[in-house]
């Protein structure tokens, strides 16, 4: 018994100093998504001011598909020392749960929680040679083309839902196009290949400033402060609409509480840096957050339940 007890506390002092020292090699940053979408500059940003604090560089690893599921699940499955992070969102945490009947990961159970960074709703956008200028011409265009296309960054993600619920709420129909990420979406909407989508701020602004895009509604629950007179799908007349999401940052199960409050304090100062909030904030179109662990935890499994419900009264199932 006392052998045991010693061998316990070797591991715990191992574990300890490994924590101390740490981190002592460049750190993974999986982003589930291509590069160049909201997901990547959220990481790509963070990942530097972490190199600048902690002295190791954080490689950014775009590893996308099958709704982010490829990428997370292999932060999952990766070593619980600290090495390798993964950039969270709504849809691999909290709508493939309900989604899909089987998942290779438990986003509650095989994940340690380190900090939600952002919250974020999406702008509808169209191409500006659509004959329309709010929601009600869009509605009347698509009743009058029997169906009109729109694209999101996969099955079940956040900006997909939003288009089903759009069409559900406005009785007409859309036809879905699934892409690996935002930024391939966004190219087709620009070039004229796709009439719409709902996409981040930080990746429409520049090119509704441009001319580029028309906005025609938020799906959050008040209105963007970079896109003031743009309004809410509610206040546009779908009363009760709102569609919203997160960026955060998680570590695999088992990863020691020391790195994870590391890893958490770092990137909280980073999420307060003068420019992180212009980048992130006031041109990004987020709301940065910085929570404790545990309020991460509480959110994830919240919002669990919350959209469970949503995706399950409107019929939405991938398998």
């Amino acid at each position: 018994m006392r052998g045991f007890s010693t061998m316990v506390c070797l591991c715990a002092f191992a574990g300890s100093l490994h924590a101390q020292n740490y981190p002592a090699r460049p750190i993974r940053f999986i982003v589930p998504y291509v590069a160049g979408g909201a997901g990547d500059i959220f990481a790509r940003t963070l990942g530097q001011k972490l190199y600048d604090a902690m002295g190791q560089i954080v490689v950014v690893d775009n590893r996308p598909g099958a709704n982010a599921i490829i990428g997370t699940d292999l932060v999952a499955k990766s070593p619980p020392d600290g090495y390798t992070i993964v950039m969270g969102n709504s849809a691999p945490f909290v709508l493939n749960p309900s989604l899909y009947s089987k998942l290779p990961y438990d986003p509650v159970k095989d994940f340690a929680p380190v900090t939600q960074g952002t919250y974020y709703a999406y702008v509808l956008v169209v191409q500006p040679s659509l004959p329309v200028k709010n929601l009600q011409d869009l509605v009347a265009y698509v009743k009058s083309k029997s169906g009109l296309a729109y694209g999101s960054t996969g099955l079940g993600g956040a900006n997909h839902l939003a288009g089903e619920f759009l069409a559900t709420m406005t009785g007409t129909k859309l036809i879905h196009v699934p892409y690996k990420g935002s930024a391939a979406a966004l190219t087709d909407v620009l070039s004229g290949q796709l009439p719409m989508m709902f996409d981040t701020l930080i990746t429409s602004i520049p090119q509704l400033r441009a001319g580029k895009l028309r906005a025609i509604g938020y799906s959050g629950n008040r209105r963007a402060p970079q896109l003031p007179d743009v309004p809410t799908l509610d206040e546009a007349g779908l009363k009760g609409f709102e569609v919203s999401s997160w960026q955060g940052i998680l570590a695999p199960a088992g990863t020691p509480r020391a790195i994870v409050d590391r890893l958490y304090r770092e990137s909280v100062k980073a999420l307060k840096m003068p420019d992180v909030v212009e980048w992130l904030g006031t041109q990004g179109g987020n709301e940065l957050i910085g929570s404790t662990p545990e309020q991460y935890a509480a959110l994830i499994k919240a919002e669990i339940a919350k959209y469970g419900k949503v995706i399950k009264d409107a019929g939405i199932r991938i398998e």
